[in-house]
């Protein structure tokens, strides 16, 4: 399942980060999205999804949530 399918405000526990870009790897890893870490959709929108991430809030799109897999 990936993020987008995520219910909001349940916590999950992300799996993998399926991206070949290396840029866009080490942008989540600074944010600590990475496998292991605990993500929280806060709310769903259109056009992506407020996720949290270590007490931090980010707003991401839905092509960035598909690759997030929990």
């Amino acid at each position: 399942m990936n993020l987008k399918d995520a219910v909001e405000g349940k916590e999950y526990i992300i799996q993998q980060i399926n991206t070949d870009d290396e840029e866009l790897n080490a942008f989540l890893f600074s944010l600590g999205c990475y496998s292991g870490e605990k993500i929280t959709v806060v709310t769903k929108k259109r056009s992506g999804c407020v996720v949290s991430i270590k007490d931090a809030r980010y707003s991401i799109d839905n092509q960035l949530a598909e690759a997030i897999t929990i």
